[in-house]
């Protein structure tokens, strides 16, 4: 374990693999399994540090690739580090930038010095290396940092998905010995596409530079969910069992459990702010599209035994009304509950482990979702 970093598991479910755990940071001990809202540019898109607090967040992430570009790690830095720039006091995340650049299909090169690239706001071309995205996350002054990697569409071929995962292994062998430690943790990410060779083997790779934490990276880029759990229920066992492992962009309610049934500890993904602001709200039925005519004169706040904040003052009808009259508060009202859906099926999660009833909590919650 590196100095500063440690993580303990206070109880595995004996059926499923499923754990809850205590991720120990210096900013703060970190309950698992945790679902972690995305602060993109930093900030959880129309929401406070407040509103992050009042709904039970204990960790978020930012993305190194888009604060690389704007406003400049330099500015962060100067401002402090990205938890004053931002005046948020818990854990951060930072996420490579790999994931965004793989988007950038048509604005990428990717080569062993790195990812050439041009910037998606101005066209100004950059090399991202290894070094210099490390160099970057120790200027943002996140707490755990993502090494770079290269990502895969679902539809790679063998060839494509084994030259990426030879890639990740170089860089990440460069991103350790540009990482500093300290009060930063670093992150290996497990590649292979849907190749469970290449899983296995990129697993292996990674492991050496995991000192307390690893990433499952590629996977929900476009396969079907049941391969997605098939990659997991494969991999998850070759991880270590001493540290957190994280799935990357992994959040709608259905694959929360499912992954955290196969022994995942932290998870995050963008979808619940994403699908707010389009009008939409988790509940533990499905999701609702409120800003649909069916929640015109509907009284009833989003869901009738949630806590958060937008169900506690509001109802369906005049979140609806917000929405389709294009007023912010709607969309941020519809991510409080959204995130808060998240934050508290984790939490519910846990409870359930520790309670020794977690198969039981996730056939009733499976069978009543409906996707």
């Amino acid at each position: 374990m590196q100095e500063n970093f440690s993580f303990e598991i206070i109880k595995q479910c004996p059926k499923t693999g499923a754990r809850a755990g205590i991720f120990h940071t210096p900013r703060g001990d970190i309950k698992t399994p945790v679902f972690m809202p995305v602060g993109t540019q930093a900030t959880v898109k129309g929401l406070r540090p407040e509103d992050l607090d009042d709904m039970g967040a204990q960790i978020i992430l930012s993305n190194t690739y888009h604060l690389f570009l704007r406003p400049g790690a330099d500015i962060v830095e100067n401002a402090g580090g990205l938890h004053k720039f931002m005046n948020y006091d818990k854990p951060i995340l930072t996420d490579s930038g790999g994931f965004q650049v793989f988007s950038l299909s048509d604005l990428r090169k990717v080569n062993e010095k790195g990812v050439e690239f041009r910037s998606h706001l101005s066209g100004e071309k950059f090399l991202m290396t290894p070094e210099l995205c490390m160099q970057t996350q120790r200027q943002l002054d996140s707490d755990i940092h993502m090494a770079l990697d290269q990502c895969t569409e679902a539809n790679a071929s063998y060839s494509e998905a084994e030259s990426a995962c030879e890639l990740t292994k170089i860089w990440l062998d460069r991103c350790y010995k540009a990482h500093k430690g300290g009060n930063h943790i670093l992150f290996p990410i497990v590649q292979g596409n849907m190749y469970k060779d290449l899983r296995a083997k990129s697993a292996e790779d990674c492991i050496p530079y995991a000192k307390c934490g690893i990433a499952i990276g590629g996977l929900s880029v476009g396969e079907e969910k049941s391969v997605m759990y098939d990659i997991l229920d494969f991999l998850t066992p070759k991880l270590p069992n001493n540290m957190p492992r994280y799935l990357m962009g992994v959040g709608s309610p259905d694959c929360l459990i499912e992954g955290f049934a196969r022994g995942v500890d932290m998870m995050d993904c963008v979808l619940p702010t994403r699908i707010a602001r389009n009008g939409t709200a988790f509940s533990k039925h499905g999701k609702m599209v409120i800003k649909n005519s069916t929640f015109k004169e509907d009284y009833r706040p989003i869901e009738k035994d949630c806590d958060c904040y937008a169900c506690k003052h509001y109802s369906r009808a005049y979140i609806r009304h917000l929405i389709n009259a294009g007023e912010m508060l709607g969309a941020e009202l519809l991510s409080i509950h959204n995130l808060r859906f998240l934050i508290r099926l984790s939490e519910q999660t846990r409870e359930a482990i520790l309670g020794g009833y977690f198969p039981e909590f996730k056939e009733e919650f499976l069978k009543n979702y409906v996707i």
